[in-house]
């Protein structure tokens, strides 16, 4: 079978760093046409240097890296330096970023790409989105027809009960709520990967030791930034959150979903940025992560990245 058409969407980021080694680190499974960065985890001259740091260290410099949004379409940037240190990538030892990013905005490479696929009769796109969701909101207002060349959008972002950054609100969801209820809303096939399953991939001592022993020289990078990094954003153990959105593209039967109705909460106050279930009324159809095989996850990742 021919690899998967892709274009990831993120903020990296730590999680986001190692779900970025992932997808590069499988070719024959999945074409990387584009990196997207966004503001989110830091700013976003951080974000678009992390994600060519990556780039770099994989050995993958022909995928291009188009820098985006430096804040989100109606309030102010929060970001989480508490979570991923001042770098984005605190732990994470890698060189100078290599070549440059590609010329063009983030957005505007959103549509671009998908736009000449479609027009070419190429296959369907998948986006994976492991940041707020920014850059695909607006490309989406820009030019809805994009939609046709999307085969699915695939996001870590909300969950089923309490966010990570509010009671309410998981963070990617949080820093744009506005940008999400455009992307839930916009009918195309979405699948939402949440803190229901993600909480549940923490980093323990022997899955670090497994995958320093098995991932080979990235593995082993990545093993040290989780040994010695920030913690999770709630304390303990180190979440792979944006690392299961590569995982389920790489390996669907690790992930679980249920379809359920899920609405944004928009309007200012507590519940902001709350993804919700809803039985009737406002609500987008969606595909809902409701459990993992976390062991396989960091098999996967292992046997991945010890091809890097």
């Amino acid at each position: 079978m021919a690899p998967r058409p892709l274009i990831i969407d993120c903020d990296p980021g730590r999680d986001d760093a190692v779900a970025l080694f992932l997808a590069l680190a499988a070719p024959e499974a999945l074409e990387t046409l584009a990196v997207t960065t966004v503001a989110g985890n830091v700013p976003l001259a951080l974000t678009a240097a992390n994600a060519r740091r990556v780039r770099a260290f994989a050995g993958r410099d022909e995928v291009p890296v188009h820098a985006g949004c430096p804040r989100p379409i109606l309030r102010p940037l929060v970001t989480a330096p508490h979570v991923h240190g001042e770098s984005g990538i605190a732990g994470l030892e890698l060189p100078p970023a290599g070549a440059p990013l590609a010329r063009g905005h983030a957005v505007d490479a959103l549509v671009d790409i998908l736009t000449a696929r479609r027009r070419a009769g190429l296959a369907p796109v998948t986006i994976a989105a492991l940041g707020p969701l920014t850059n695909l909101a607006l490309a989406i207002v820009k030019a809805p027809e994009i939609l046709e060349g999307v085969r699915e959008i695939v996001l870590m972002g909300g969950g089923l009960g309490d966010g990570n950054v509010t009671p309410a609100a998981e963070f990617n969801i949080y820093v744009d709520p506005h940008a999400a209820a455009v992307v839930f809303g916009a009918g195309a096939p979405l699948t939402m990967i949440g803190l229901d399953v993600t909480r549940r991939t923490g980093a323990s001592g022997p899955r670090i030791e497994a995958l320093r022993a098995r991932g080979g020289r990235v593995g082993a990078a990545v093993a040290e930034m989780l040994a010695h990094g920030p913690a999770g954003r709630e304390g303990g153990e180190p979440l792979l959150h944006d690392v299961c959105v590569i995982a389920h593209l790489l390996a669907p039967d690790l992930i679980e979903t249920r379809a359920m109705r899920i609405a944004v909460e928009t309007a200012e106050g507590a519940e902001l940025g709350r993804t919700r279930a809803v039985s009737e009324g406002r609500g987008d159809d969606v595909r809902v992560a409701v459990g993992i095989d976390t062991d396989g996850l960091y098999r996967l990742l292992a046997d991945r990245l010890a091809r890097l």
